[in-house]
C-alpha cells in the first residue's frame, strides 16, 4: 500500500517572501500567519513576505518558518493530501509533531519562538560554530572528533554530507584534520550558534522546563524523531526528545532509512528551498519526492 510522509527543512532555508503567495491565495493560510501574528506579538508578514535583517536571526526564523510551514500544511490538507507519517530536520520536527495532531499550531509557533531564543542566548556570539563536511566517511569524521574537545556531529544529513559543531576555534581544527584526512570540501556554515552540540545542554534543559505545562495530544500518525530516527506514536515521549534534539545530533539520514523502512514511497517537501530533496536523491535515488514551495507547486501535488 501507497504511503506518505510529509518532510519539514531546518532552519537555513528561510528567504524573504516566503508564503506570500499563500497568503494571497488561502484563506485558510491567511489565518495561520494572522494568528501567529497574534500570538506571538510579531508582524508576520513583515518578518516572512519582506526583506529585512531579522529573518537570519535564530529567535526570529525559526517562528517564521514554522508558520510558513504550517500554513502550506493547512492548504493542502484541505485539498485532501495527507500524511501517514511526518518527520522534520531539526526546527522542522514541530512542524511534523503539529502534522502528526500533537501540538496545535500555535502552540508549535510560541514553542519554537521560545526554543529560537534560548539557543541564540545560551551561547554568546562568536563562540560556537558549525562546519559542514563534504565527501568523506562518517566513520572517519567520528574518529578524527574523538581527538578534538567540544567538537561534535551536529547532523547526518545524507552520505558524503555530516555537519560538526562545536567551539569556534576547536572546529576549525576540526576542520583542517577532516581536510588532511580527504574531506572534500570543510565549509563554515554562517549560523550563530554551535547548534545541536552538548554546549547547548542548557538551552535543552530550560526548553523542558517551558513545555513543563504543556498538554500534547495523542499522535493521529506517527512521526520521526531526530534525536534516535525512530518511529513515535507515544506522545508522552515528546517533551523529553525535544528538549534532547536541542543539544543532540540530527539523524536525518536514519530517520529516512526508516521511512523507507515503514513502507513510504511519496514524500512532500513542505517550505522553501529543494534541500531536503537534495538530501533523498543521494539517500534513496529510487524515492519519489514532491515538492510544495511555491502556490503553483500545490496543483501539481494534489494531482
Amino acid at each position: 500500500m501507497s504511503k506518505t510522509a510529509f518532510l519539514y527543512p531546518g532552519q537555513g532555508v528561510q528567504t524573504a517572501g516566503m508564503g506570500k503567495d499563500f497568503y494571497d491565495n488561502s484563506a485558510l493560510s491567511r489565518e495561520v500567519f494572522d494568528r501567529a501574528s497574534e500570538t506571538l506579538e510579531l508582524d508576520m508578514k513583515e518578518l516572512c513576505f519582506e526583506k529585512n535583517d531579522r529573518l537570519d536571526l535564530t529567535e526570529y526564523t525559526q517562528a517564521a518558518l514554522v508558520t510558513t510551514y504550517l500554513a502550506i500544511t493547512k492548504e493542502l490538507e484541505n485539498r485532501g493530501v495527507r500524511a501517514d507519517i511526518a518527520a522534520g530536520l531539526s526546527l522542522g520536527e514541530y512542524a511534523a509533531i503539529t502534522a502528526a495532531g500533537a501540538m496545535t499550531q500555535m502552540q508549535a509557533v510560541r514553542l519554537v519562538r521560545k526554543r529560537g531564543i534560548l539557543m541564540q542566548n545560551t551561547v554568546p556570539a562568536g563562540e560556537g560554530a558549525m562546519c559542514a563536511v563534504l565527501a568523506l566517511d562518517e566513520k572517519v569524521i567520528e574518529q578524527i572528533l574523538e581527538e578534538i574537545e567540544d567538537v561534535s556531529i551536529a547532523n547526518y544529513n545524507c552520505p558524503g554530507q555530516i555537519v560538526i559543531t562545536g567551539k569556534t576555534d576547536q572546529v576549525a581544527a576540526a576542520k583542517e584534520k577532516l581536510e588532511a584526512a580527504g574531506a572534500r570540501r570543510c565549509i563554515m556554515l554562517n549560523v550563530s550558534g554551535p547548534f545541536h552540540s552538548p554546549l547547548l545542554k542548557e538551552a535543552g534543559t530550560a526548553l523542558l522546563e517551558e513545555m513543563k505545562h504543556m498538554e500534547f495530544t495523542s499522535l493521529k500518525i506517527p512521526y520521526i524523531t531526530n534525536v534516535t530516527a525512530e518511529k513515535v506514536t507515544d506522545s508522552g515521549e515528546i517533551k523529553e526528545l525535544l528538549a534532547k534534539q536541542v543539544y543532540s545530533p540530527v539523524r536525518w539520514m536514519q530517520s529516512m532509512a526508516t521511512l523507507l523502512a515503514e513502507g513510504v514511497d511519496t514524500f512532500v517537501e513542505i517550505g522553501p528551498g529543494r534541500t531536503l530533496a537534495g538530501f533523498m536523491k543521494k539517500i534513496a535515488p529510487q524515492a519519489k519526492v514532491l515538492q510544495v514551495a511555491k502556490w503553483e507547486d500545490m496543483e501539481k501535488v494534489t494531482e
